[in-house]
């Protein structure tokens, strides 16, 4: 990059450009992969519960109430939707939380 090249060219020492230059630029994007990866984590622990591999019965979790209430979707709908409507809007608020971040502490789009 030609920032690192100037700070050499200006005789700065290696931790010196890690720290001031480096560490910036890579902090929004490993800040935006923790907050992406939450939220696949958290689909994949839905899914494994949903089919039965996950946290086990007496622990309440949405992949598991999902599982639970297929049997009864046309009688009582909302026991599938709210589950459902709760993994979505966590899931979705994770990525917009970390989209936001990344568009708040980016120090290119500062400029």
């Amino acid at each position: 990059m030609e920032y690192m090249d100037a700070a050499r060219i200006g005789n700065c020492s290696n931790p010196a450009i890690i720290l001031k230059h480096v560490r910036p630029n890579t902090f929004a994007p490993i800040l935006v992969q923790a907050t992406m990866g939450v939220g696949a984590r958290i689909m994949m622990a839905a899914s494994l519960s949903y089919v039965g591999i996950g946290i086990q019965p007496p622990t309440p979790e949405w992949g598991a109430m999902l599982a639970d209430s297929k049997n009864f979707i046309m009688q009582y709908p909302y026991m599938c939707l709210i589950p459902g409507a709760c993994i979505m809007i966590v899931v979705l608020s994770l990525n917009l939380l970390g989209d936001g971040l990344r568009d708040a502490l980016d120090p290119k789009l500062k400029q």
